[in-house]
Formats: structure tokens, sequence, C-alpha cells
């Protein structure tokens, strides 16, 4: 331990890691300029990625990555004395009116590169790519003729705009990450440390381990509450599915199927409340609403997401009869009951955001708590030498998600100074011509395109500014829109062919990466209708009056319920062909329909009365699905 300890003391990534953590808690109860803390937060963060993420895993030598990280240190120290020193000014100034030194232009030069370096460093090429793309755009874009072309802008007045105002680099995207990601990136190392994330899924294996289908249901229950502290379906996939994939192996289900189980339900994790992964501070941020609001707005969709994954993890383990946990594997679990008050950190949580309390002000609770929680049973007591360390890792992943975030920034302020998000909306429903159907239809391609081997947060906020200004042009409100975009953003982690959760999940699973993502694709292909739900109403959403609010929410849920019927084959007993067919149907029209429109009553009627119909009907002998079997 002492020798561990003394590595920290020498490693950077741990003083600036301190240096991060301590002023953003600082800020939380003593609130800076917004220049000034956003500035102080891209610094620190950058800072850390150099030392954190080498230039190159490969080919590079370690001299060489240090030389190189050294000096991408010493232009971030640049642009850091740049905005200590010149902060007065700065804040002070007038857009468009004071004057642009030559200082101010290279240290933006810098600051652009710098930026576009740590990009490429903790996300790939693919964003790198996007960001150049949109810079070229917003340098030689005036050339082009028609509706893309638009007035010249020099570098000098892209310099102010990106980095010299909080509209630019330092604007939404920044800010969201200073005044929310942080906060709850931290809450989730430590929660972790303490033992958090592996009682989410022991307590899993004791709720459902029993049940048909337990070992499925362990990783859709156990994903999913992994995922309300999480904000990346791949780190979700590699923390819990190192667990429970071989556990559904063991229970008879085919690999392929098991990955698929686990990249679902670590992508579900991004939609569920309260947390709802990265994308939902910020949408917050660009609506101006409380997060309270995006939390309850998310409720009865992730509630139908999950439920639809649940119902079909049972009604496929009763149909091939397997996939259910031996009593072996829940023996092995330790005991739940001496642990259940490391629950108290998420209760906290979520008091603190119903009684309205600020998700900062919320979250720092419930993180004080991860250090007080385990000191209550002897069982669950830490080493508090491992505190540097939740430090250290809080740092790091804080850095490595706020980088790509702030560096979006770019393509928000090109897209607006442009007016290229409106040209795209109009030329999109143009393409469409009018058809709200084909316009969506084409949203929902050009949102999972972009999400091929993009961050999630980072598909959204590309998507938010260009396709929902062509979604409030076709009559859907600003929240739908949002939403919509988030949703297929996030889906498109399991989306063949580049499906980043399933491809993680494969890994885990030693097995076919393509084979599970199209067996994830179709295991959650409820999931692509429930946006066109709430774009139908609203009040799945929690819009409206709680009576509305309840019937839609109920329709939804049992309509999910029905396509999982439809999809797997067997409700009591094997459903037939044609009724299959009817399932689905009846599933497809009562969730795309409008609460209590005459579709939608008529899906859900039919759905209902061939249900009941079918479980009076007597059941047929079932031969069993040899390969399913497992020892006990």
């Amino acid at each position: 331990m002492k020798n561990n300890l003394y590595r920290l003391c020498l490693n950077p990534c741990a003083w600036l890691s301190l240096a991060l953590v301590a002023f953003q808690y600082w800020i939380l109860f003593n609130p800076e300029l917004p220049l000034v803390e956003r500035a102080t937060h891209l610094v620190l963060s950058l800072a850390i990625i150099c030392f954190a993420t080498p230039f190159s895993k490969k080919q590079a030598s370690p001299t060489l990555n240090a030389i190189i990280s050294m000096a991408l240190f010493a232009m971030v120290a640049i642009v850091g004395a740049y905005y200590f020193l010149e902060a007065d000014r700065l804040s002070n100034r007038i857009e468009n009116v004071s004057p642009i030194e030559f200082y101010d232009v290279v240290v933006c030069s810098i600051l652009v590169f710098v930026l576009l370096e740590a990009v490429r460093r903790t996300v790939g090429y693919i964003l790198l790519f996007v960001i150049a793309a949109f810079l070229v755009y917003g340098l030689f874009g005036y050339q082009l003729s028609g509706d893309m072309g638009f007035s010249q802008i020099g570098w000098y007045e892209w310099s102010e705009i990106l980095g010299m105002t909080t509209s630019g680099i330092l604007g939404v995207t920044t800010a969201t990450s200073t005044n929310f990601i942080f906060y709850f990136i931290v809450f989730g190392v430590v929660y972790s440390a303490v033992g958090g994330g592996q009682l989410f899924i022991d307590l899993a294996v004791k709720l459902v381990g029993k049940s048909t289908g337990g070992g499925a249901k362990v990783a859709i229950i156990g994903s999913s509450l992994m995922g309300t502290i999480s904000g990346s379906a791949v780190a979700n996939v590699t923390s819990t599915g190192v667990f429970t994939i071989p556990l559904m192996k063991r229970t008879g289900i085919q690999p392929e199927r098991a990955a698929a189980y686990e990249a679902i339900a670590s992508t579900g994790g991004q939609l569920m409340p309260p947390i709802m992964g990265i994308a939902a501070f910020v949408m917050a941020e660009m609506l101006a609403t409380s997060y309270t609001n995006i939390a309850l707005a998310g409720i009865f969709p992730a509630l139908a997401f999950y439920l639809s994954l649940f119902f079909f993890a049972g009604l496929d383990a009763k149909k091939n009869h397997c996939g259910t946990l031996n009593d072996e594997d829940i023996q092995q679990i330790d005991p739940i009951l001496p642990r259940l008050h490391m629950l108290l950190p998420p209760i906290v949580l979520v008091c603190g955001l119903v009684l309205g309390f600020s998700a900062q002000i919320a979250v720092f609770w419930s993180t004080i708590t991860c250090f007080v929680a385990p000191f209550l049973h002897p069982n669950t007591r830490y080493d508090l030498k491992n505190i540097p360390l939740m430090v250290l890792d809080s740092g790091v992943q804080a850095a490595k998600i706020a980088a790509p975030i702030m560096a979006i920034g770019i393509i928000v302020s090109i897209a607006i100074q442009s007016n290229l998000a409106l040209k795209f909306a109009s030329g999109l429903i143009s393409v469409g011509d009018g058809s709200m159907v084909f316009s969506l239809i084409l949203i929902v391609l050009g949102c999972i395109i972009m999400g091929m081997g993009l961050p999630t947060v980072a598909a959204y906020i590309i998507g938010a500014v260009l396709y929902v200004p062509a979604l409030k042009e076709l009559g859907i409100t600003e929240l739908q829109a949002h939403f919509f975009v988030m949703y297929f953003c996030v889906l498109s982690m399991v989306t063949p062919p580049v499906s980043l959760a399933s491809f993680a999940a494969a890994g885990v699973a030693g097995t076919d990466s393509m084979k599970t993502s199209f067996e994830a694709f179709k295991i959650c292909a409820v999931a692509f209708l429930i946006p066109f739900a709430f774009i139908s109403d609203d009040a799945l959403l929690f819009v409206g009056s709680y009576s509305s609010i309840a019937i839609a929410g109920l329709g939804l849920i049992f309509s999910t319920a029905v396509w999982a019927i439809g999809v797997s084959g067997f409700a009591k007993h094997k459903v037939s062909v044609f009724g299959r067919i009817l399932m689905m149907s009846c599933g497809f029209f009562a969730m795309i329909s409008a609460t209590g429109s005459y579709i939608w009553l008529s899906a859900i009627g039919i759905s209902a009365v061939y249900l009941l119909v079918h479980y009076v009907k007597p059941r047929e002998s079932q031969p069993i699905n040899k390969a399913c079997l497992h020892t006990k």
C-alpha cells in the first residue's frame, strides 16, 4: 500500500485530479464568473488527458509518448495562463465590438489544436473528423453557392467566438460538464469503489435469480441499476458483463443471446432515471429546464424499454426451458441484508431531487453518503487509503468524458453562426416532402448513423443541433424532439453494423460481434417504437394531467408486453404464426397511435381478447430444448 501511495505522489495525473476535484467542489459553494469556471475546468481536464492518455498506444515508445505529452501539457499551460491573466478583460469585453489581439488568435488556435488532440486520444478519429469537417466548413463555407453558403467569417472572428466568449468552446457543452456531469462522475466512481456496483448485481440475483429466465433478468436489473450511475453503455457492459454473461451462459443461454441481453440492458441504463447517462444533463441545459423535469419525462419510456426486455427474457426462457439460475449460483452471493445500507447513497440522490434540491447539491450529499454508509456495518468498511485512488479515478474519468463534450462546442458554434441548423432542417423537410412519417424515418437513420462510433452524448448534441429544429418545424414540441433524438442516438449502441455495446459484450462473451449485434437488434426491436409512442402522445413524457399520464403509461407498458409475446412466440404456451403476427401488429399500432384514439383502442382490445382466449385454451405439451439444459 505504501508503494502504491508513493507512486500516486509521483503521478502528475493524481495532483491534477486533486486540483480539479478541489476546484469543482469550491465553486459548488463559492461560484465564480461563468467564463472563469469553465476555462479552469477546461484547462485542468486537458492537462489530465495529457498524462492519462498516451499519444500512441501501439507504435510510439514510452519516451516519445512522454515527450509529446509534456509538449502538449506546455500548450495547455499557455492556454491556462492566458485565461488566468486575461480573465478580467475577457469577462468585461463586448463581443463584436472590443478589439481582438493577435495573441488572442494564437491562443485560440493552440486551444483548438489541443482540444482536437484530446478528442483523438479519448474517443478516436470519428468525432475528430466530424469536428474538423465543421471547422473547414466554418472557414470556407462562404465560397459555397446556394443555401449552404453564408457570409465570410475570418479566423479572427472565429477565434473570438470559439475561445473568448461563453458561446463557443466555453459554451453550453462545457457549462454542462462543469456544472453537472463532473459531480455525477465522481458519485459513480466513489459509489462503485465502496461496493455499490457489486451490490446492484447481487441484489438482482437475490430478487429474480430463481424466477424463470433469472439469468437474463439478473443482467437486465443489474445493468439498469448500474446504468443509473454510469454514463457509458460500453463501460456498463465491461463492468457488469464480466459477471452476468458467464452467469447466463451457465444457465444454458446461447453466448450470442447472453451477450445481446447484456448489451441491451447496459445501453438502456442511459435512458433510466434518475441519472439517465450524461445526455440528460445536456438536454436540461439546452431546454433551460430543471434536471428533475427531464428525469420525470424519462420514467415511462425507460420502464417500457426494460419491461419489454424483462417480458421477453421470461417468455423466451419458458419457451426454451433454460435461463434459470441454479441454487449454487445464488448461494455464492454474499448476504444482502448486512449490505442494504449501501443503498443509502442513491436513495439520498433520489430524495434530494424529489425534494427540489438542485442536481449538484443532491449528488454532493449522495457522494458524502458514499463515504459514510460503508462504516455502518463492519463487513462493508473500506480502507481510507483508497481515497487518493478514488480522487485519481474521478479526475481521469471526468476529463475523458469532458474532452469530447467541450470539443462539440465547436460544432454547435459553427452550426449556429453559419445558420446550418435551420438550413439542414429546411432541407430535411424538403426531402421528406412534408411527410411527418418519412421525415421522422430520415431523422432516425441520421441519428443512428451519427451514433455509430461516437459516444452517445456527442451524437446527441450534434443530433440536437441538426435535427431538433426540423422536428419543431413538423409541429413536435421541443421536449419530444430532444427525447426522440436522444433515444435513437442511444439505440445506435445496439444497431448493426457498428454497435459498440454489442461489440463490447461479444468480446466479454467470446462470441461473434455481428451475430451478437443482430441478436440484440432483434430482442430490443420494440425500443425503436417507443420514441414514436411519445411523439404521438406527450403524456408519456409526464406532460398533462396525472390521469392522462397514467393511462398513456399503462397502455405503453401493455403494448410492449404484447409485442414481446409476438416476438418470442410464447405466452402460456406456444403462439401460432397467426397469433404472433397479430400480437406484433397490435403492439405496433398501440404504441404509435395517440392514447384513446380508435386505432389505439382497437389494438389494445383485440390483443386483450386474443390473450384471454389463449390463456383459457388448454396447454399443449412442448418439447424440451436439450441444448438449453444445464447441470445444477
